[in-house]
Formats: C-alpha cells, structure tokens, sequence
C-alpha cells in the first residue's frame, strides 16, 4: 500500500508525507534535488525527475496510489517554457508512468488559479471552465493544461482524481513559500507597504486531509475545490500585529498604483537579487473572486477548512520554532481563535 509524493519537498508535499506517515502509510518520496523539508522521515527516497519518464517509471514501481504534487510556481508572467515543460509535460510523464505501473489511483494537486475567476459575482465551484486562454497568466495557464492531461489519463483508464487548493498556508514551510515570506516580513516589520485586495487562503493541513479523504473516498474522475476563507492583506496585517504585538506597515496602495510600481518593483528586486512579491500576476490574483464555493468537499468528503487565525498564530510559531524568525516581543504564539 505504498503511497509516492511528488513535490514532496513543498509545503504541501512536506505536510502530507508526514500525515502519510502519521497514519501508518508506507510512502516513497520523489527527491529532484533538495530535500530538506523531508529529510530525518521515516520514508523512502526515489530519485528522478517529472522531466524523466524513466525515472517515475522506476519510482512508481509497486505503488498503490501516486501523489502528484511537483510543479513549478510562479508569479511570473513571462516563464512558459519551464511551467509547460514541469506542470503540463511533467504531469504527462506522471500520467503515463501511472498507467505502465498499474497504480491504483493518482490524487492530482492542481490550483484555484487553474479556473477562470470571472464573473465575480458568481461563487466559483468545479464546473467553472479552464483558464486556457493567453489572456491568463502562464502558471495559470500551465496548471489549466496540467489538469487536461490528467483527464486525458482518466479516458485511457486511469483511475484519478483532482484537488484545487486556493491559497495554502501553514507550518512546515521551509522554503518559504510566497506567502510565508510575506508573513515573515509582515512579522519583521520588514513590508514596506500593503496594497488593497486579498484572497481566499486554506491552510495546508486541511488541503492535505482533503486530499487523503478524496484517495478514499472520491468516484473516478471527480475534481474538487479544497478553499477556506477570504482575507484581505490588510486584515491579515493587522491580526499578526495583534499576535506578535508589532505594528502592522504604514502604508496601504490600491491596486491600481502598484500595478503602476510593478516596472520599478522589477529593477529593484534584479538589483537586490530578492524575488518580488508584488507582480502583476500576484497583483491579478489579490484581485479574483471572493467566494470559492467547497461546499461539494464538504458533502462529498466532510471537509471542514479551521478558522483562519488558527491557522495564522501555527504558522508564526512554526517559523519562530524553526529559526526562520527572530523573537518578537509581546509574542502570544499560545493564543487560539
């Protein structure tokens, strides 16, 4: 009953080997080239590339399921051909070698920015279409395609399933992630400035949990949206100033003018050799749709996303727990929603 995790090194990837593990779960990680947030684990590590057919053929051998989680992420709006060649020729390699090694069920992790998020006004659930079209940005449009290959698995008899997370955040995220950097900074009084918007943020382990219940319980070919709750950048400030006891930044920009700044954001970060967190794609995405209906997780699974702030004070006291944040006074990481 061997469970294999691609991108097992991620956020999501190093929460899930462990709640594998946890329930008694045999599993093998993919390892590419690092795998520090995996590294100690009761696991089994296979070697090779979502590039290299091959070599998910011989990581695959004898697995019961294969969690299809490595892709790469991007706020970028002009990296196509390393998104096509990972997220949509790598999950076609994933499919394929599923298919030779006769494994049971693949769990496909693919995204909230997968789906077009117009109109506005409608909640979006898994019947909303693809975001395939150029006008969408290129991670957007890579994980749209990723999705239509593993469809294409399930009409050659691929037993499979598909789960869309919005926005993940959480403990054990040793990278850090785009938005665990942003709380860092947010923590450290190191943010310049916040802009207008906000999204609809989950946290990972729920993500996880939802993807272990649609291993077990999901009919073939059924996709759902794992989503928890929207918030501004604005409120997420100001409820880690009231757990750290910092202030949040002064300033707040409408969309609008950071859009304007995003030329100049861009000279500077190749000029400090930091990645940007303001884009115009992840400016785009501040801006989506409000209301990500999981209703049909819930009934289906019995998916229930934790409150927010819950989420918020176990990120901080895992960052500060693992080094990744200096000591902050007033700090009341034992505080819950």
């Amino acid at each position: 009953m061997t469970a294999v995790v691609t991108g097992a090194n991620g956020h999501i990837g190093a929460n899930l080997v462990r709640a594998l593990i946890d329930s008694g779960r045999p599993t093998r990680c993919l390892v590419h080239v690092n795998y520090q947030a995996i590294d100690g684990l009761d696991t089994e590590f296979a070697y090779g590339d979502v590039g290299d057919l091959d070599s998910l053929c011989a990581a695959f051998e004898g697995a019961d399921v294969v969690y299809h989680l490595a892709a790469c992420i991007s706020i970028s709006m002009s990296n196509w051909p390393s998104l096509e060649a990972i997220n949509v020729s790598g999950t076609r390699n994933v499919v394929e070698a599923c298919l030779r090694n006769g494994v049971r069920r693949l769990v496909h992790f693919s995204s909230i920015h997968a789906m077009v998020q117009e109109p506005f006004s409608v909640p979006v659930d898994e019947r909303r279409p693809l975001a395939i079209s150029t006008r969408y940005p290129p991670y957007d449009r890579s994980k749209a395609a990723a999705e239509n290959e593993v469809c294409c698995g399930i009409e050659n008899g691929l037993d499979a399933v598909i789960v869309s997370p919005t926005a993940v955040v959480g403990p054990n995220d040793y990278e850090p992630s785009y938005f665990g950097e942003a709380l860092l900074l947010m923590a450290y009084r190191k943010l310049p400035a916040l802009v207008t918007g906000g999204f609809n943020w989950v946290d990972v382990r729920d993500v996880v949990d939802g993807a272990i219940r649609a291993e077990k319980l999901a009919p073939t070919g059924e996709k759902y949206l794992l989503s928890g709750h929207w918030v501004s950048m604005c409120d997420i400030a100001a409820m880690i100033a009231d757990i750290t006891g910092t202030m949040p930044p002064r300033f707040t920009f409408p969309l609008w003018l950071a859009h304007v700044s995003v030329p100049f954001i861009n000279v500077m970060s190749r000029f400090n050799g930091k990645r940007p967190l303001y884009t115009a794609a992840s400016l785009r995405a501040l801006r989506s749709n409000r209301h990500i209906n999981h209703e049909k997780a819930t009934r289906d699974l019995g998916y229930h996303p934790r409150p927010f702030r819950e989420t918020i004070v176990d990120t901080l006291r895992w960052f500060q727990e693992n080094g990744k944040m200096d000591e902050l006074s007033g700090s009341r990481y034992g505080e819950r929603a």
